[in-house]
């Protein structure tokens, strides 16, 4: 999803998008109900949910399932669903780890999934910590390219406290410190540049650079691990040559 952002947008060439899109609306509706339980209903008040109805609507998540999503969430309206958050650290082939988070309203059904299906792609659990202490939690920003040059965005980000900027072809990732994440993207946004998406996420710090076949059966397991209902996102430390990502693009 470089590891995590290559394999994002890897993954969403691939996706077949009808498929995807009732996944990912069900992930998206998820995110508004926990952000609206845990800061509220109002959006300028609460920078979480704020994030998260940006992020539905560019997605085309028709406006009356957010505010449903808003409503569950913030107790005004019955349905709402008991979630909790459980991590679970994991390796995928090639030594590879995965970071893999959840929203779930059945911890067991969590469990049971996640372990069968690491175990269907000859991966398999691990103990806590064994594979976060590679990974640092970081804000990421998505912001188009189109239109955006570098170095303007670099300036702008950098003045507001981001870390880094990263070039990744269709999209620029604009990196902060978590702490730092509302600040830079109210930069960016008084500054008139757009942006896709702001998260928090988990970024590796060293990688595993895959061969094509090895690439192939990680990914694999990636994408049986995102099928899971109750899996939110899921982080990993590998990445690939040129060659390899456009292969698995063709493929």
């Amino acid at each position: 999803m470089s590891g995590h952002s290559k394999w994002a947008t890897t993954k969403h060439k691939k996706a077949a998008i009808d498929a995807k899109r009732g996944k990912l609306f069900a992930k998206l509706i998820k995110n508004i109900e926990i952000a609206a339980r845990q800061g509220g209903g109002d959006p300028d008040g609460n920078p979480s949910l704020y994030d998260a109805i940006y992020k539905a609507k560019k997605a085309s998540m028709p406006a009356d399932n957010i505010k449903r999503a808003v409503k569950r969430g913030s107790g005004e309206e019955a349905g709402g669903a008991n979630y909790e958050d459980i991590v679970y650290e994991g390796y995928a082939p090639a030594g590879v780890g995965l970071i893999i988070e959840c929203l779930t309203d059945n911890r067991n059904r969590a469990a049971a999934e996640v372990r069968s299906t690491l175990t269907k792609g000859n991966g398999s659990l691990a103990t806590t910590g064994s594979v976060s202490f590679n990974f640092e939690r970081k804000g990421v920003i998505v912001v188009p390219a189109e239109g955006v040059e570098f170095d303007d965005l670099f300036e702008k980000a950098a003045e507001a406290g981001a870390e880094d900027v990263k070039d990744e072809g269709e999209t620029y990732e604009v990196i902060t410190d978590p702490s730092d994440m509302l600040d830079v993207r109210k930069a960016l946004q008084d500054a008139g540049i757009d942006y896709d998406s702001a998260d928090l996420m988990m970024l590796p710090k060293n990688e595993i650079d895959l061969s094509l076949d090895d690439a192939r059966k990680v990914s694999k397991l990636i994408d049986a691990l995102d099928d899971l209902d109750d899996v939110q996102n899921i982080y990993s430390n590998w990445t690939a040559s040129d060659e390899v990502m456009a292969q698995l693009d063709e493929e």
